[in-house]
């Protein structure tokens, strides 16, 4: 399954899945993109596998207390990387692609429970 880059404006202001395996999840990283909390449940992204990377931007490291990331790498079709899907909708992915920055890049994805989301994979 090879990801396909996304257009969110196809989403106009509809809610919109995007899945966290890290520190999107945190109350103060959600605070600081949203300015809220957003709803999340658990689902389960296969065909990839984590690596650690470094991050060096100051915002990003101060926001999640870490300069130790992961990011996910295509690997093998039964791989399965737990997290969770956040509801926010497109007008929220600039905050986004920012934090992340270029270290990743924003594709979608199928996820286990069938529902399709926005993720961060290794640039």
């Amino acid at each position: 399954m090879t990801p396909t880059i996304p257009d969110p404006s196809q989403h106009g202001n509809a809610a919109i899945r995007l899945f966290s395996y890290g520190t999107l999840q945190l109350d103060n990283v959600q605070q600081m993109l949203f300015g809220r909390l957003v709803p999340m449940a658990d689902d389960t992204l296969l065909g990839f596998e984590s690596v650690t990377i470094t991050i060096t931007d100051p915002a990003v490291v101060g926001a999640s207390g870490t300069e130790t990331h992961l990011a996910l790498v295509p690997a093998v079709p039964d791989a399965a990387i737990p997290g969770k899907t956040l509801e926010i909708t497109a007008a929220d992915l600039p905050a986004v692609d920012e934090y992340e920055g270029d270290n990743y890049r924003r594709v979608e994805v199928t996820l286990a429970s069938g529902n399709t989301a926005f993720v961060y994979v290794k640039a």
